[in-house]
C-alpha cells in the first residue's frame, strides 16, 4: 500500500487492477477491487486498521471483470456510472466465464468461476461529489475506454484515478472503446491535469510519457481500423495489426500470448460493433447465464 497523502492510498501488487483507498473521518472509500477473495479481504483490513469510521463505499470505475469480479468480497455499498449498471443487467447473477478469451487478468484466477456478481446500489450520470470528512473526491463521466468508465478526481492534492483510460506496461483493451472520445480524454489528462500524480488502471502511478504512448497506440488503432475497413470489411482481419501494436510493449515472453489475445479479441470487438454489428449477434455469448 502506498500513501499519495494523509488517508490516500493506491495499490498496485495484487492480481487485477490498480486500487485506490481514501481513509477519511466518515469511513472509507475504496476505488475498484481485488480479484482474489484472500487479497479483498487483506486490502481491506489494511484500510480499516487506518482507525477510521466505519462506512464502506466502494466505487468501480467501469464494469470490466478484473474490477468487479472480488466486490462482494468487500462487502460494502457499491456505486457506479449508470451504464455501467445497464451491463449489470445482461450479466448473469454468476459468473461462468467467456468462451472467448480476451487477455484479461481474472483468466489466470480459476476462481473467478462461479463468483457472484454485484451490481451498484448507487448510480450517476455526469458527475457526482463524496465528501466524507477528508477534500472533496469529484466522480466524473469519461465513457473513451468503455461507454461507463469514470474518473476519481482529488483536486485539493492534484490526484486523480482514471481506471483503464490509461494503463502502463501493457497494451489496452478495445472492446467497448469509442477511440475519438478517447484520444480527447488523453488530450485532457495533458493539459487540464497537468501537475497532477495520475494513478492509472493497469501500472500504478503514470507520466506524461505514458499518457502519450498511450496516445500513440490509440491513434495507431484507429488508423489501421480504418485501412482494414477498407481493404479487407472483415473483422478477423484486424488480426494483422496486432504485432505492430505489441511492438510498442516491453514485457516478459509469459505475457505475450495474453496480451497477443487482449488486442486479437478487442480489436474484433470494435471493427465488428463499428462496421458488422450483426457479426457480434453471432458470435458465442461471452457470459453463459445461470439463473
Amino acid at each position: 500500500m502506498q500513501q499519495l497523502e494523509k488517508g490516500i492510498y493506491f495499490e498496485d501488487a495484487y492480481l487485477g487492477v490498480t486500487l485506490g483507498g481514501f481513509t477519511f473521518s466518515h469511513g472509507v472509500i475504496l476505488i475498484d477491487a481485488p480479484l482474489r477473495v484472500e487479497d479483498a479481504r487483506t486490502w481491506r483490513a489494511a484500510l480499516l486498521n487506518q482507525r477510521v469510521g466505519s462506512n464502506r463505499l466502494l466505487v468501480n470505475l467501469d464494469a470490466h471483470p478484473d474490477r468487479t469480479l472480488g466486490t462482494r468480497a468487500m462487502d460494502c455499498t457499491v456505486l457506479a456510472h449508470q451504464k455501467t449498471a445497464l451491463v449489470f443487467r445482461s450479466r448473469p447473477t454468476i459468473f461462468k466465464g467467456q468462451n472467448v478469451e480476451a487477455g484479461a487478468d481474472w483468466e489466470k484466477y480459476s476462481e473467478a468461476i462461479g463468483m457472484r456478481w454485484v451490481p451498484p446500489d448507487i448510480t450517476f450520470t455526469d458527475t457526482m461529489s463524496l465528501n466524507w470528512g477528508g477534500p472533496e473526491i469529484v466522480l466524473e463521466h469519461h465513457p473513451g475506454v468503455s461507454q461507463g468508465a469514470i474518473w476519481a478526481i482529488v483536486a485539493a492534492h492534484q490526484i486523480i484515478f482514471v481506471g483503464d483510460t490509461l494503463i502502463s506496461g501493457q497494451p489496452p483493451f478495445l472492446d467497448g472503446a469509442d477511440l475519438a472520445t478517447w484520444q480527447e480524454e488523453l488530450d485532457l489528462l495533458l493539459t487540464n491535469y497537468a501537475g497532477y500524480r495520475i494513478i492509472c488502471g493497469r501500472g500504478g502511478l503514470a507520466s506524461n510519457d505514458d499518457i502519450r504512448k498511450m496516445q500513440s497506440v490509440v491513434k495507431k488503432v484507429a488508423r489501421g481500423v480504418e485501412r482494414v475497413s477498407k481493404e479487407a470489411d472483415a473483422p478477423d482481419a484486424t488480426e494483422e495489426m496486432v504485432p505492430l501494436l505489441l511492438s510498442d510493449y516491453d514485457f516478459s515472453p509469459e505475457r505475450f500470448d495474453a496480451y497477443s489475445q487482449r488486442l486479437r479479441s478487442g480489436l474484433f470487438q470494435y471493427f465488428a460493433r463499428r462496421f458488422h454489428p450483426t457479426t457480434l449477434l453471432e458470435q458465442p455469448r461471452s457470459e453463459e447465464i445461470e439463473q
